[in-house]
């Protein structure tokens, strides 16, 4: 079902900005060094209003990253000033390539539309689909999810 709604969604659903972004460090001593930073910046991030959730992937050899969702992008950039956050990106960039060579952040906005079915949906608790796909910027409507 489409809704607007979402106020029966878990909370990383009922996130509206986005954090996504990877650090490729300089090797095994530049990653054992963030470690202390690092903690101390998640743990300020869980106790800040708007912090919904977030977890770290890692891309061989040396690149951390890490995907986080906030309940708005004002949230999302108040995270970003906080104290913890702007000593791991000075540490991170003020030296040139000694601590990485390389990172990139991208910030998402959820559309005020979505998808919900079953437990989550504000209006009932039965599972439904929708009958037609959301349609592409090229179409006026999409098609039909069961085909004919």
């Amino acid at each position: 079902m489409r809704t607007t709604d979402f106020s029966a969604a878990p909370a990383v659903g009922q996130a509206t900005a986005m954090f996504v972004g990877a650090t490729r460090y300089r090797g095994p001593r530049s990653i054992l060094t963030l470690t202390r930073t690092w903690y101390r910046m998640v743990r300020q991030m869980r106790r800040m209003d708007g912090y919904r959730w977030h977890t770290v992937y890692y891309q061989f050899p040396f690149t951390l990253g890490t995907i986080a969702f906030f309940s708005d992008r004002d949230a999302l950039l108040t995270f970003a000033r906080s104290r913890h956050h702007r000593d791991l990106m000075c540490w991170v960039t003020d030296h040139g390539t000694k601590n990485a060579t390389g990172g990139y952040i991208r910030l998402y906005n959820a559309e005020p539309e979505g998808y919900s079915n079953g437990i989550w949906r504000a209006e009932g608790d039965g599972m439904a689909h929708i009958p037609t796909f959301t349609p592409l910027s090229r179409e006026t409507s999409g098609p039909p999810v069961h085909r004919a």
